[in-house]
């Protein structure tokens, strides 16, 4: 792709996803995602219901009248994007690729973060870490991170999630919000890495999906290549129970993924390709935000 196209799609996705920041988002990421404290802000009379152990005795002697201190929530917070770019991100058989769908919800939590004044990073992964944006504000750098994304060439097309993990650890001592964009195939105990990241940094999780990755289209025989290891083999979707097998196959890793997010205390939304992302992803800030 040459600089041109690239800063084209750059500039399209910047509209495209811009508008939905302002007009859908914004109020909802700021509810859902707190800041990290409280800030002394100034000091007012006190007024009568007000809170005894706000008094600001140093300034109530002063003037020989009652002060208070009020604080506000301390807003800003640091956003990473921990995103998926193995081999099987390319996949996808309806609207767009799960990289495709990954770009879009990268693009839309980036201009919401840097709407409401915070800081921004990127890490992207497959078996290793391929890549690392610090943390910045400013369209200028959400810009940067979504340009990288997509022209972006990952040496490896395998998937190791806690590569990505140990590095963000390592890197952010800062509490920060972490979503992590994956389609979570990953032979790798990713689990634990969450886990210990999530006592820290408020970890949320968005798996990616497409609708054959559960739905066996009835070809005959069918030639399946894994985009990280290379495996290859023939299956006959005409088979009931071939294709019964793929979709159970399919249930059970979304209610294992689904039970040990839960059980871990990590917001999780499963997204599909073939679906707008804008409902799942409203719905997962608006419960965080109850």
């Amino acid at each position: 792709m040459d600089t041109k196209e690239l800063l084209k799609n750059v500039q399209r996705l910047e509209i495209k996803t811009k508008g939905l920041t302002k007009q859908v988002f914004s109020g909802e990421y700021h509810s859902a995602f707190k800041g990290i404290g409280m800030a002394f802000s100034e000091v007012r009379d006190y007024q009568l219901g007000d809170e005894v152990r706000t008094i600001d005795w140093n300034v109530t002697a002063r003037f020989n009248s009652p002060f208070v201190k009020v604080f506000e929530e301390e807003r800003e917070l640091t956003v990473m994007l921990i995103i998926d770019i193995s081999g099987s991100e390319e996949f996808g058989t309806v609207e767009k690729s799960k990289k495709e769908l990954a770009l879009e919800i990268a693009a839309v939590l980036a201009f919401s973060a840097i709407n409401n004044k915070d800081k921004v990073g990127a890490i992207f992964v497959t078996d290793q870490v391929e890549k690392y944006i610090a943390p910045n504000k400013g369209r200028k750098h959400a810009l940067v991170i979504l340009r990288e994304l997509i022209e972006f060439k990952p040496k490896s097309k395998g998937t190791n999630i806690n590569e990505a993990l140990k590095f963000f650890r390592n890197t952010q001592k800062k509490r920060s919000i972490s979503f992590v964009i994956s389609d979570f195939i990953d032979e790798n105990n990713f689990m634990e890495g969450l886990k210990v990241s999530n006592k820290k940094h408020d970890m949320v999780a968005i798996r990616l999906n497409d609708l054959a990755e559960y739905e066996l289209p009835k070809m005959g025989l069918i030639y399946l290549y894994n985009a990280e290891t290379g495996r290859k083999t023939w299956v006959n979707s005409n088979s009931e129970i071939v294709r019964l097998n793929y979709l159970n196959e399919y249930k059970k890793l979304e209610q294992h993924l689904f039970n040990e997010f839960k059980k871990s205390g990590i917001d999780y939304v499963s997204i599909s390709t073939e679906d707008n992302f804008i409902q799942p992803l409203m719905l997962l800030f608006q419960q965080r935000g109850k």
